[in-house]
This record gives structure tokens, sequence and C-alpha cells, in this order.
């Protein structure tokens, strides 16, 4: 969750990275409430892509729509692609 209700860390536009395979798999298995990660998901690890939209849950949670990649991604699966090496593209 964000530390400020209501307010992105990644602006529509920006280039994000996924978070690795084994942050998504703990994700998955811990994560009890809203907008569960689905399997299909779980092959974008580390892509990198671009915010299409952001959107908000009740309390504050930032969800994002990523370009080329289905679903919808919780903030702290992201991180920006500029702090990456190694990166995968999509």
């Amino acid at each position: 969750m964000t530390t400020h209700p209501y307010k992105e860390k990644f602006e529509r536009g920006t280039a994000v990275r996924i978070a690795p395979l084994d942050a998504l798999e703990h994700f998955r298995r811990t994560w009890k409430y809203h907008h569960p990660l689905f399997e299909r998901q779980l092959m974008f690890f580390s892509m990198t892509t671009v915010v299409e939209d952001v959107s908000y849950y009740h309390g504050g949670d930032v969800l994002y729509d990523l370009r080329g990649v289905p679903g919808i991604w919780h903030e702290e699966l992201l991180e920006p692609a500029s702090d990456t090496n190694n990166e995968r593209n999509t």
C-alpha cells in the first residue's frame, strides 16, 4: 500500500518493470484481499512495460493497468524501469 492515499508512484506513460517471479509468487500466496494476482500474470515477471491507467481501491491502494499485460497490478509489484538491469521487454 502507498504511504499517501490516492497518490500513485507511477503516472500514466511511465515505464515500469514488473517484480521478479519469486515476488509475484509470494504476493499471490499471501494476498487475501481485493484484486488478487492470477496465475496467468506470473509469466510477465521482470518485464518492462508502460502504465496505461491508474486507479485506486477504497482506502488508497494504487492499482495499475499495464500496456500489453493482462490483469490489474498492485503498486508493490512494480518498480521504475530505469532502476533495473537485464530487463525483459514487452
